[in-house]
This record gives C-alpha cells, structure tokens and sequence, in this order.
C-alpha cells in the first residue's frame, strides 16, 4: 500500500498516476470517502467506549436506588449504541481495506503512460543474425529440442497436460549450468544465495501484491490454503516481514533458485507451442532491501547486472521501459530485456526488473532504523534467469546448419568444456 497521508495531503499525485496506467482515478476518491468514514466511524466507538466506562463507573459510585436506576438505564442504551457503532467501525474497516487494497503503487512520471504497446526501447544490444545469408533456414527450439533429445514436448502433456515439458538429457544439463552460471555471477556481484520455499501462505501473496490484478494466475491449494509461488519474489519479499532492520545492514542482497508456478490466465492461443509460455519452470531471481532514496540507483544496478548476463549468453537483445499500465501493482517503474527470437522474428522478454519503492513493505511491514526513526524500506527484484525462456533463446540464436547448437564462451566451463550441442543419434 502507499503512504495514507501523503494519499490525504495529495490526492491528485495518486489520481494522475491512475490515469497513467490507464486506470480509474475515481478509486482514490472511493479510498478518501472509505478513510473518512473509517476515521468517523473509529471516533464515535471510541467515543461511546469511553461514555460506557464512564457509566460504569458512576453506578458504581450512586449514592442512591433511583439514580442508580437512572444510570443503568442509560448504561444499557450506551450498551446497545456501543454494539451498533462497532458494527459500523468493522464494517467501515472493512470496506477501506477492500479498496486501498486495489489501489498500486504510484507509477513513476519516467515511466511511459499507456498500456502494454506504449512501451519505450531504450537500447538494443548485438545484431540478430541473417540466416539468410548464412545460407539456411532457422529452426524452432521444438525442432532444435528434438533433434538434441533435449525437449520432450509430448511425454510432458501427457503426464502433466498441456505448457508441461520434460528437459533431457542435455537439456537438463543445460539448465543446471545456467542455474550455475546465474547463481555464481550473483554471488560475485554481493548477493546471498537462496533456496526459499515454493509454496507460501496467503500474507506473502497479499503483501507482494500478487492476489490482486495477478490472482487469476495464481495456483491455489485451497484444503491447505497454500499458494504456488509464480515467482520466488513472493518468498524473497516475505522473509522479513514484521521486521525493523538496522539501516547499516542495508542494502540486504539476495539470489534465490526456484520453480515458478503459473496458470497463464488470458494467454490461451498464445505461444501454445514449444516452452516459451509454460505453467512450470525455473528461475534465478535476484531481490534487494534498500532505502526509498537508494531504490533508484539499486533499480540501475539490477538493470546492469542481467545485461552482463545477456552479454554472457551472447545473445542480441533489446531493453524497454514499460508503459504505466503493464506494471504489476507494486511496481513504480520496470525494465525489460527482450532477446531477439529468430523463428519468431521479435524480441521476447526473457528478464525483468521492478522498483516497488515502499509498496511492498508497508504491506508486509518491514521497516529500517534509521537516525530520524523507524520507516518502511524499499524492495526491488530482478530476474537472471529463466530456464525455460533463456533455453529457447539460446538454441534458437546460436543454432548452425547442421542442427548443432554452439556453446556460449562464458557458459562452456558450465558444460564440462563443451563448445557445441550435437544433434543425438536417436532423436526424442
């Protein structure tokens, strides 16, 4: 949630930042009415409370039966109005918490206003290759999965259904020397590793904001009221919760390694084919606890730290600025990196990372000590790797005529020294 009294101060801030993600302003007024009735409704109870007491406390203290009588006629109807305004005090609560809770972060003015088209490209990096003038045709990572025996496609719907996939053989092993790969650069870049639970209760959802606009991509286990992670953020983010930490131990860097769970609500006849869009795969997520003041140069470095990793994996790539209105509801600003995907013919986005300011913290209630006291801190997350799609981005990119698949320089010693995926004698 925001900053209810900078909300009160300056309503209109919030309302400009609706209409930037292409969202009703008219919910910051909702939230304004719902707060004013809250803040009422909490005045008059309290008000009653104290009278209730106050009879008490002088039945107690009557000298005679008739003003005893008197008073505990008047207790009784105190009583009863006690009743009736804690109703409405609950039921004002509630009605608040209902709409704050649909209320996102305030978009940033740097972020571009508009929906999910209005995005800015703020650099490409490498040039695609011209197969053309190579002198043949590219193949999809299914074909390329194929002939490596590294992607079974079918064997994973009939298992688990369709978006379910088997990683093989040297697909396997890809994976693992990614997740190596990834895990070591963010270690020597200062973050401490992580292997966080996949399944977290409701609270974390709430706090990072994903049972909101996201809660239709969410899997839930309703008899254990567990969800699935679709992100190890949710965990990240929840580690500290209803903790105050000490301002020097800030910023608080973390990688974690985890499988990532989603329904892909809204996608049905997109990328049904292949593993780019999948309702299981792995990630290397990187998260960071800071100061609000801090948060923006943090949101630069984790910028920096998944181009070094395109640079790694040799792709060509491109960097956007994401409109307003495809933010999730924690973010104020977010960075895409979107590799260049041959048989598609686009850029598709591999990494992201997100600013969420004091969003998340305030929901979750994670503060700093600091030298003017104790405030919400700032968190910030960023994807290194995610297996399924950087898969699809390495085979399609560094494929040769042959079928074969070159290694990477940096991600060979990952791969025991090898330089090239050779296409196996009895294809999956």
């Amino acid at each position: 949630m925001i900053d209810l009294r900078s909300l009160r101060e300056d309503p209109e801030t919030a309302r400009e930042a609706q209409r930037r993600r292409n969202a009703s302003p008219a919910l910051v007024d909702d939230i304004l009415a719902a707060d004013e009735s809250r803040r009422s409704a909490i005045a008059s109870f309290e008000r009653l409370r104290a009278e209730q007491k106050s009879l008490g406390k002088q039945v107690a203290a009557a000298s005679g039966p008739e003003e005893r009588q008197a008073l505990l006629d008047k207790t009784r109807e105190v009583a009863a109005q006690v009743k009736t305004f804690e109703a409405r005090q609950t039921a004002a609560e509630a009605e608040f918490s209902r709409l704050v809770a649909q209320l996102p972060n305030l978009a940033s003015l740097e972020a571009p206003a508009g929906g999910e088209d209005d995005f800015v490209v703020l650099e490409h990096i490498g040039t695609p290759r011209d197969f053309a003038a190579e002198g043949f045709e590219p193949l999809d990572h299914i074909e390329l999965g194929k002939r490596l025996g590294a992607i079974d496609i079918e064997r994973g719907a009939k298992v688990s259904g369709a978006r379910f996939y088997y990683l093989v053989g040297v697909g396997a092993e890809l994976e693992l020397a990614l997740v190596a790969m990834a895990m070591d650069q963010a270690r020597e870049d200062g973050f401490v590793p992580m292997l966080p639970p996949a399944l977290v209760k409701p609270r974390a959802m709430e706090g990072t904001g994903f049972l909101g606009q996201a809660a239709a991509d969410v899997f839930h286990l309703p008899d254990d009221d567990f969800y699935l992670v679709g992100t190890s953020e949710v965990a990240l983010a929840a580690y500290h919760a209803d903790e105050i930490l000490d301002a020097d131990s800030l910023p608080r860097r973390y990688v974690a390694f985890s499988p990532c769970y989603r329904r892909e609500a809204g996608s049905y006849g997109k990328d049904t084919r292949g593993i780019f869009r999948v309702h299981w795969f792995d990630k290397v997520e990187m998260f960071t606890y800071t100061t609000v003041e801090a948060s923006y140069d943090e949101h630069r470095r984790l910028l920096g730290w998944e181009k070094e990793w395109f640079a790694k994996l040799e792709l060509p790539y491109r960097v956007i600025d994401t409109a307003a209105g495809d933010l999730g509801l924690s973010a104020v600003r977010k960075f895409d990196c979107e590799a260049w995907i041959p048989t598609q013919g686009k850029y598709r986005e591999l990494t992201s990372t997100s600013n969420c300011t004091d969003f998340q913290a305030r929901r979750l209630n994670i503060r700093g000590r600091f030298a003017d006291g104790v405030r919400p801190v700032a968190t910030l997350n960023g994807t290194l790797m995610a297996s399924a799609r950087t898969i699809v981005a390495l085979l399609e990119n560094h494929q040769q005529a042959d079928g074969s698949v070159r290694v990477p320089k940096a991600l060979q010693p990952y791969l025991h020294g090898r330089s090239v995926l050779e296409p196996v004698d009895t294809p999956l």
